[in-house]
């Protein structure tokens, strides 16, 4: 009942997610019934479709050759979404400003162009014209000189100024009367945007948005098909004899053969680990991502491994996704040594192993007492465990380091903040009491192959003694 409900809540958040792009890159900027719009529509429901597909077609056993053809672009579209939603948050800032900073200079353009063709004519017989207000217009009389006498010869009648009506009394409405003379009111510019304004911002928007998401997921894709690059770390250990001082451990992690990495990815990891020259390889879980019935194969190039005192494999939770037990057997056949809740000597320290806590519901959990309940504790104690949240019993038992993956760094950004909340330890070397923890961020990527703020790595991890 739980699995249900969460399944529905997950899947309702991808369904609104989706709307929201759709409606930013799609409907926002394209015309109804337009080509693109269609495209993008379908789009629309076509990709998550292939992401639905991508997640579950090896779980329920689908022919490799489908789960191959659904992996790419399925896996591809949930980064792409991913990035494209955080590039259009983003953008939701910028959206208002840019719209108000266009509606205020098509404002400014279009007072300017008004004030430019307006006019202000007098009439040309020196009457003012008259208002758009009905105000009566006013005209100037020219009333004669009164004469007192003759002014001219031939005009002997004397000439008297023109009797004049006192005009009648106006009683005005202060309150209805418009004024005679109004004073122009000046005014804000509007901020209304013009729909092509509109439409203008959003696909500035959504173009800015899907460079920058787009782009993001091609630089971590390519970061995962160019191959992980080599770490050095020295690691001093207070119980290790100076024999063997400057003895080299080469630990890969989260390699994750599967539908998209393949033989060729193993083949690059097999030859950057040959590269280094170690003394010791350390495989420390989540080879794989399918059964042997269909990586076989790719996971054979781990044979040309080379290293004096060998190769060593622990489990992943992915192993037990896959059928554990066979891959246990398989990459021993490659010459691999499984060490399930095992123990060998080395010249100058105890190399542990302990099966991976996801093999708790097999009942092949991870046993520390069968590893490394009966050892000489006086002995440098290295041991290989997946998951870094066993540290804890590492430390109860005596291990001087512990050598992990599981976290894969982070592998998208910002998903370093999420794991930092599962994982005591994300990615590096840090110390709990007498016991150190190195975190590999691993040399492959599950899911979506693109990596974002954690390149893939190996790391060679170089044991000094403090008596040297």
């Amino acid at each position: 009942m739980v699995f249900v409900l969460v399944a529905l809540v997950v899947l309702a958040l991808l369904a609104s997610v989706h709307r929201y792009v759709w409606r930013r890159f799609v409907g926002d900027t394209t015309a109804p019934g337009s080509t693109w719009r269609k495209v993008g529509t379908v789009a629309a429901f076509v990709l998550p479709l292939l992401s639905v597909g991508a997640m579950t077609s090896g779980r329920i056993g689908a022919p490799f050759w489908l789960q191959q053809v659904l992996a790419w672009p399925g896996f591809l579209w949930l980064a792409a979404l991913m990035y494209l939603t955080m590039a259009l948050l983003v953008g939701e800032v910028v959206r208002p400003l840019l719209t108000r900073l266009l509606a205020r200079r098509d404002a400014a353009a279009a007072t300017r162009s008004t004030a430019g063709s307006g006019t202000s004519a007098a009439a040309a017989d020196g009457t003012v014209a008259a208002t758009a207000s009905g105000t009566r217009p006013r005209t100037e009389e020219l009333v004669p000189a009164v004469r007192t006498g003759p002014t001219n010869s031939a005009d002997p009648t004397p000439v008297t100024a023109p009797a004049t009506e006192p005009e009648p009394e106006v009683v005005r409405d202060t309150e209805s009367a418009a004024p005679a003379e109004t004073e122009p009111v000046a005014t804000e510019p509007t901020t209304t945007i013009h729909p092509s304004r509109r439409l203008f911002v959003s696909r500035v928007v959504g173009g800015a948005a899907a460079a920058a998401g787009l782009a993001t997921v091609g630089y971590g894709t390519a970061d995962v098909l160019r191959g992980p690059s080599v770490k050095r770390v020295t690691v001093p250990l207070a119980k290790l004899p100076r024999a063997a001082h400057g003895f080299r451990i080469a630990v890969v992690s989260d390699i994750h053969i599967g539908p998209i990495l393949g033989r060729a990815h193993t083949r690059r990891i097999v030859d950057t680990i040959n590269s280094t020259s170690p003394d010791l390889v350390a495989v420390v879980g989540d080879l794989v991502d399918g059964s042997v019935a269909d990586l076989g194969s790719a996971a054979e190039p781990l044979a040309g491994l080379r290293a004096p005192h060998g190769s060593f494999f622990v489990t992943g939770n992915h192993e037990y996704f896959s059928g554990a037990e066979q891959w246990v057997n398989h990459v021993r056949e490659l010459g691999l040594v499984p060490l399930e809740n095992a123990r060998v000597e080395m010249g100058g320290f105890d190399l542990a192993g302990v099966n991976d806590i996801a093999g708790e519901t097999e009942g092949q959990g991870p046993d520390f007492v069968r590893a490394l309940g009966d050892r000489d504790r006086s002995r440098a104690a290295v041991l290989l465990a997946h998951q870094p949240v066993v540290i804890h019993d590492a430390v109860e038992h005596g291990v001087d380091l512990q050598l992990s993956g599981h976290t894969h760094g982070g592998q998208l950004w910002p998903g370093n903040y999420l794991a930092e909340l599962a994982n005591p330890t994300v990615a590096g070397l840090e110390r709990y009491g007498d016991t150190q923890l190195f975190v590999s961020r691993g040399a492959g990527a599950w899911g979506p192959p693109v990596r974002v703020g954690a390149p893939a790595d190996i790391t060679v991890v170089e044991l000094a003694s403090r008596q040297a």
